[in-house]
C-alpha cells in the first residue's frame, strides 16, 4: 500500500500511455496491490498481453455474471493458457443476491440496471478490495462517457488507468497482428464488444463497437465505472 499524491503521480505517468504506462504502475508505483479487470472481450487480449510481458503475475480479475457466452468462457481460459498469466481471479455474483433478486435469472429484461449491480459492479466491489489501483481497457473511440476519458483517474480514493484511452482502431487491429494474438470467436461473427449474453447484439455495419451492448435501451455502461462502486440506487 502507498500514500499516494495525486499530482505527483500525474507529473511522473501523466504523458504515459499504454505499455509504457502500465509497466510504470506494475512494476513502480503500485506493485503488488494492482489488478486488471478484464472481460475477456474483442479486445482484452491487449492489456492482457501487456500484463504478461511485464509481470505474468500481475493480478487479473474476472468478472464472470453468470450470464456470459459459452464462446467468452472458452476464450478467458485459451488467453490464460497462451499468455501463461499467474494470478487470475475470477468473481461472481453472491448467491444470495442472486436468489434474492434475480431468482428466475430473467432480471436483465425488466431492470437491467439493477442486474448489472447485482452480477457487475457489487461483485467487482469485493474482488478490488486490497487493491489501490485498478486497470481498465476502454478507449475514447468507442464514444458516450469514454469520449473524455483519461489515462489515469482518481476517482473515491481509488486511482483506475486506462493505457488504451488514446489509442485507435487502427492501433488496435495493429497490436493484435503484430503480437498474434487470438481474437474473441464471436469478434468475426460482428460481435465487436463482448458483455452478457442477453444484452448483447452484432453491432451496425456503420455504428460504433459499442451499438450491440443493451441495444434495445438507452443503456450505454454497466456502472462498475460510476463514482463509487460501494454506492447504488439498488
Amino acid at each position: 500500500m502507498i500514500d499516494r499524491i495525486d499530482d505527483k503521480l500525474l507529473l511522473q505517468c501523466g504523458d504515459l500511455q499504454g505499455h509504457e504506462l502500465l509497466s510504470e504502475m506494475i512494476k513502480n508505483i503500485f506493485h503488488n496491490c494492482i489488478a486488471l479487470v478484464s472481460s475477456f472481450g474483442a479486445h482484452s487480449a491487449i492489456l492482457l498481453d501487456m500484463v504478461s510481458r511485464i509481470d505474468k503475475r500481475t493480478h487479473v480479475v474476472f468478472l464472470d455474471t453468470g450470464k456470459l457466452f459459452p464462446e467468452t468462457l472458452r476464450y478467458q481460459q485459451t488467453l490464460v493458457r497462451h499468455l501463461k498469466l499467474e494470478n487470475i481471479r475470477i468473481c461472481e455474483p453472491a448467491h444470495a443476491d442472486v436468489e434474492s433478486c434475480d431468482p428466475s435469472g430473467d432480471l436483465w429484461a425488466s431492470n437491467p440496471d439493477q442486474c448489472c449491480y447485482i452480477r457487475k459492479v457489487r461483485p467487482l466491489h469485493e474482488a478490488l478490495k486490497g487493491f489501490d489501483c485498478w486497470i481498465t481497457g476502454r478507449k475514447r473511440y468507442q464514444g458516450g462517457l469514454r469520449t473524455r476519458l483519461e489515462t489515469i483517474e482518481f476517482i473515491d480514493g481509488v486511482t483506475k488507468i486506462n493505457p488504451l484511452a488514446l489509442w485507435s482502431q487502427e492501433m488496435v487491429r495493429e497490436y493484435f497482428i503484430k503480437h498474434d494474438l487470438p481474437y474473441h470467436p464471436l469478434y468475426e461473427n460482428g460481435y465487436l464488444s463482448l458483455g452478457c449474453m442477453p444484452c448483447t447484439s452484432r453491432a451496425g455495419e456503420k455504428g460504433n463497437e459499442r451499438d450491440g451492448r443493451w441495444p434495445y435501451s438507452k443503456k450505454a455502461e454497466c456502472g462498475i465505472h460510476g463514482r463509487d462502486l460501494r454506492n447504488s440506487d439498488y
